[in-house]
């Protein structure tokens, strides 16, 4: 990929000299956008029947990709399938019973998820315990047929079972470096950046 090849390297001041932080563009907003219309694509090759098919993105990022998806999926095939809104804070497993207690569930999911085949979206896989998180929350709202799980970006490093049916692309990483994404929605452009900071 062509955009792996592009390196940008900024300078962070701190007290005792000088360290480089190196950034590395894997993704621009073509690349992003080549690779939800090839996710989208799977999952219509995947799902003949898109009535029973729900799409469900984990803020926040997740949320905007989960829109997307429901564009590009309207029209391919002119059908609107639904769109829902997880927020996950009060199912992580770092959150103390106390603190989960006063945590505003700012979920947004448009029906009853049972029979359904669900549609997680997640913006960068990594550990997993996001989408455990997700998983838990989804099942607040119903007993679905199957959950299934698209991620732009898979980093490895997971720390449970879990594994994306559509990925966008799989970055090898270490844990020293970091994945952001970038969406024109938040943001001033669309990228994926791998930095590293020594």
């Amino acid at each position: 990929d062509r955009f792996c090849d592009i390196l940008k390297t900024t300078y962070v001041i701190k007290e005792r000299g000088l360290v480089i932080q190196m950034e590395k563009v894997l993704f621009d907003q073509d690349t992003i956008t080549r690779s939800l219309k090839r996710i989208a694509h799977e999952i219509l090759e995947k799902n003949d029947n898109l009535n029973d098919v729900v799409i469900i993105g984990i803020k926040t990022r997740g949320s905007y990709l989960a829109e997307r998806l429901v564009r590009l999926i309207e029209v391919f095939e002119g059908v609107t399938v639904p769109l829902g809104e997880l927020d996950i804070t009060k199912y992580r497993d770092d959150i103390t019973r106390e603190m989960k207690e006063v945590i505003v569930n700012q979920s947004t999911v448009p029906m009853t998820l049972n029979g359904k085949t669900v549609i997680l979206v997640d913006d960068v896989l990594y550990t997993g315990r996001t989408v455990r998180a997700a998983l838990e929350a989804v099942l607040e709202y119903g007993r679905p047929k199957n959950i299934q799980l698209a991620t732009l970006i898979d980093r490895g490093h997971r720390e449970l079972p879990i594994r994306a049916d559509y990925v966008g692309k799989n970055i090898p990483t270490s844990h020293k470096e970091v994945v952001k994404l970038y969406l024109t929605e938040l943001d001033d452009k669309d990228a994926v950046i791998l930095s590293k900071g020594e």
